[in-house]
């Protein structure tokens, strides 16, 4: 892992865009993320031990953008699987949502995988990603799990950094998981302690009722900080659901690989009749791809002047200090050419030279039609001048000559 970390610019550019929510419902405290049309059924977004809602910002900025609408938490502090199921159900009445998609990585997806079974009613798919069906190998590997609550913060960061593969990575891989590691410098000792006994308490998925065609499987076939037995514990209880397979993408290839990721979400989205609301969101083009810029910036017009303020509030996020312009950083093309324009005209004094004198007079010149006997008016009266100055120092040097015979 590198020495220091400097966020993104579209993550600078993510958190001017998208508000982020805090409410306490209880004695939980939510933090998340909301974007996207609200009368579009929400892909709710779980992390794992290491990770925030800030994790998922380029599933939010890609997806809100094509007309879905992303839900983003923290894991609040809960201790084990029976409060985990009523905290986050108390949470979806809070925040007004009935039916959802559930997309998990790690903790998240056995989470996800829990909340499914008890509250199949619920849950209208899921998306599973480098995740698991029990916690008996961690709780093994975790021996001194009941006295977590009194362990210090900088020995519990240590154990969960512990699990991320620190070594030599590509550079996207190496860039996910500096982001992610200052994500954890973020978390307390609490939410540390809390993730951590939830993923050791003694708990099993068991039969979910939801269809294994409305699941789908996304893991990495790279170095991941789940066993691959365990994955593959996944995949045998799913046979029916679609399966994605990423080369690589280490532990977190939704920061890694986003738009591989981004495409297997809207696919699976797509698949199981979510239907997105692209007329819904604000200042977008027709060509936006959502992750990355493009051109044709005179095809956007007034959009976002033209979208009407109801959509704008139905679109979700809060307020924010514009009308919900695309989460793209725009760039002017007609600036550039000015000031490329200008750049170019601007002479330096070694520049004054003949030559450049007729270039500059030229197109005042041209416009009396004159040009061509300008030019060599112009040409003559140098090369005359050139002559006599030539001339000048000839006749000097002649008188200097005979001087000295």
């Amino acid at each position: 892992m590198k020495g220091g970390f400097s966020a993104p610019g579209d993550y600078l550019y993510f958190k001017s865009q998208v508000p982020l929510h805090r409410i306490p419902i209880g004695s939980k405290h939510w933090r998340y993320y909301d974007f996207g049309p609200k009368v579009v059924p929400p892909l709710i977004c779980l992390p794992g031990i290491a990770g925030t809602a800030d994790v998922y910002y380029k599933q939010i900025m890609s997806l809100s953008m094509k007309g879905y609408r992303v839900i983003s938490v923290d894991i609040p502090r809960v201790w084990n699987q029976q409060e985990w199921i009523q905290a986050f159900e108390k949470f979806l009445d809070a925040i007004d949502v009935h039916h959802i998609h559930l997309y998990g990585t790690s903790l998240g997806g056995f989470l996800a995988q829990l909340f499914a079974q008890h509250r199949p009613r619920r849950v209208r798919s899921l998306v599973l990603s480098n995740t698991f069906l029990e916690t008996t190998s961690f709780s093994a590997a975790m021996p001194w799990s009941s006295i977590v609550g009194w362990t210090p913060s900088f020995l519990l960061k240590r154990y969960v950094l512990s699990g991320i593969r620190d070594g030599p990575h590509e550079p996207f891989i190496a860039d996910s998981v500096d982001f992610v590691v200052a994500q954890v410098e973020t978390l307390s000792k609490d939410d540390l302690a809390s993730r951590l006994s939830i993923s050791v308490d003694a708990a099993s998925v068991g039969h979910l009722m939801l269809s294994d065609s409305l699941i789908t499987i996304i893991d990495t076939n790279d170095y991941c900080a789940t066993p691959q037995e365990l994955k593959d514990q996944v995949t045998e209880r799913y046979p029916g659901a679609r399966q994605a397979s990423l080369k690589s993408g280490g532990d977190f290839p939704f920061l890694s690989r986003p738009d591989e990721v981004n495409l297997h979400l809207q696919l699976h989205l797509r698949r199981v009749g979510v239907e997105a609301r692209q007329d819904m969101v604000p200042g977008i083009r027709k060509d936006d791809s959502g992750g990355s810029s493009s051109g044709q910036n005179d095809k956007r017009g007034n959009t976002d002047d033209e979208t009407p303020q109801d959509d704008k509030k139905d679109f979700g996020g809060g307020p924010t200090n514009s009308n919900e312009p695309p989460l793209l950083p725009e760039g002017s093309d007609s600036d550039h050419f000015e000031n490329q324009t200008l750049s170019k005209s601007y002479l330096s004094s070694d520049d004054i030279s003949g030559e450049n004198m007729v270039r500059l007079m030229l197109p005042a010149v041209l416009e009396n039609g004159i040009a061509i006997l300008a030019c060599e008016a112009i040409l003559n009266a140098m090369r005359e001048y050139a002559f006599l100055n030539l001339l000048r120092v000839y006749l000097s040097t002649l008188c200097v000559i005979n001087l000295d015979v």
